[in-house]
């Protein structure tokens, strides 16, 4: 399961209306290699679905994940913190051993 919290969802639906983004769509969450821990996370909207997809739906969000991300992302939270200190968008990843400073890249 990944899911989301409720400020990272209110967030993400403010995005999706800015940017034309039907109710329909996803969210794309993703891994792909490199940063300064190894792997980096990535996310996007996608209005199509694909072959392995995982599919996960929490407090009204979408999310798809591949296969091979998924295996490093189950049990994830995605999170959102605003304000003049806030940093955006954080996974809460319990799979990383080891993550960078700025939280976009991590190690297993």
């Amino acid at each position: 399961m990944i899911s989301v919290s409720d400020t990272a969802k209110e967030k993400l639906l403010s995005l999706m209306a800015e940017s034309n983004h039907s109710a329909e769509s996803f969210l794309r969450v993703g891994v792909e290699g490199g940063g300064c821990s190894g792997l980096s996370y990535k996310m996007d909207f996608d209005a199509e679905r694909h072959d392995g997809d995982q599919l996960f739906e929490d407090k009204g969000v979408k999310i798809l994940v591949d296969k091979k991300s998924f295996l490093y992302l189950v049990g994830m939270v995605l999170e959102y913190s605003g304000g003049l200190n806030g940093k955006g968008f954080t996974f809460n990843n319990p799979n990383a051993t080891r993550t960078c400073g700025c939280g976009e890249s991590f190690a297993v």
